[in-house]
């Protein structure tokens, strides 16, 4: 119960770490070194939540699980340019953006998934197969919509991500498989351990940007919370024109419009600068927030509107 409350108040801790980041950058900004390793320990529990069961339903899914990744991959880089496009961004944010929008869905959806009453089984199949459709699917997004801006080496970032989330969610699947009954007893701490380290990620992100916020903080939450909204309502009214029921609507909306930030992070400050992780970054902490909000009023709204069914 206690780690499910500390979990679920991720957006406060994103927020107080930050602002002690921003007030100490030197007791952050030094531990960028954990970064990488800290996004393959949240890939490797991710591997570790799923099954080779959960990808034997991709092919019960299909029509559902093919719209869901195609309306990610399809929606959220060119909305990302567009909005920096828009905005006038500098180079840095406008890299970071179409980054923030290439990546796979957000670890964090299938729990969203199931506050909304959406469909869990959809929403895992679909976070499974973005993950691993990314690996390849990312740098060649990034490689066409942000060459204009920055070089961009895709066939490097594959490799960094066949490290960073191909490998470690495969060994987590793998451990899972043989080791199963072990597994089940340490999985409520999964999410947490997630948690702590997605909010390092954030903290190292904000100190080593501490001088430019002022200027550049406003702008990128901005461009964030326009892009997320992009991805939930063109996620949820996409899924609608192409004739899929309220649940699955719910499902592919909460899948396009929440993004793996912490990777789009990591990627940034591997590959790019500290600045092109800033999307990433408040994109973390936002699209948590709508995410909860948006899942609790689609419960609440779905709960009386079957009272009403009863009842009539």
């Amino acid at each position: 119960m206690l780690i499910n409350t500390m979990t679920r108040l991720f957006p406060l801790w994103a927020v107080i770490f930050s602002g002690l980041a921003y007030s100490f950058p030197d007791g952050f900004d030094h531990l960028g070194y954990l970064i990488a390793p800290g996004l393959s320990l949240i890939m490797l529990f991710m591997g570790l939540t799923l099954s080779v069961s959960d990808f034997a339903q991709i092919k019960n899914r299909l029509p559902a699980l093919s719209a869901g990744v195609l309306l990610q991959f399809g929606i959220m880089p060119f909305a990302g340019l567009f909005i920096a496009q828009l905005l006038n961004l500098p180079v840095e944010l406008t890299v970071g953006m179409i980054l923030a929008g290439s990546v796979a869905g957000g670890t964090a959806s299938n729990v969203l998934c199931y506050l909304a009453k959406g469909d869990v089984a959809l929403s895992i199949s679909m976070t499974a197969t973005s993950t691993l459709i990314g690996a390849f699917a990312t740098p060649l997004l990034i490689s066409l919509l942000a060459h204009q801006y920055i070089e961009v080496d895709p066939l490097a970032m594959m490799w960094g991500l066949a490290k960073i989330v191909i490998f470690p969610v495969a060994l987590g699947v793998l451990i899972n498989h043989f080791c199963h009954r072990i597994v089940q007893k340490l999985n409520p701490i999964f999410p947490l351990c997630s948690m702590a380290t997605i909010i390092l990620v954030i903290a190292v992100v904000v100190a080593s940007n501490a001088q430019d916020l002022p200027a550049i903080g406003l702008i990128t939450i901005l461009a964030v919370a326009l892009h997320n909204g992009t991805g939930l309502s063109l996620g949820y009214l996409s899924a609608h024109v192409l004739g899929f029921d309220r649940k699955t609507c719910k499902t592919v909306a909460i899948e396009v419009g929440m993004q793996n930030s912490g990777l789009a992070a990591v990627l940034a400050t591997q590959f790019f600068t500290p600045e092109a992780a800033l999307p990433a970054t408040f994109f973390s902490i936002w699209h948590n927030i709508t995410g909860s909000a948006l899942a609790t009023w689609w419960a609440r709204n779905d709960s009386v509107t079957q009272i009403c069914e009863q009842e009539t």
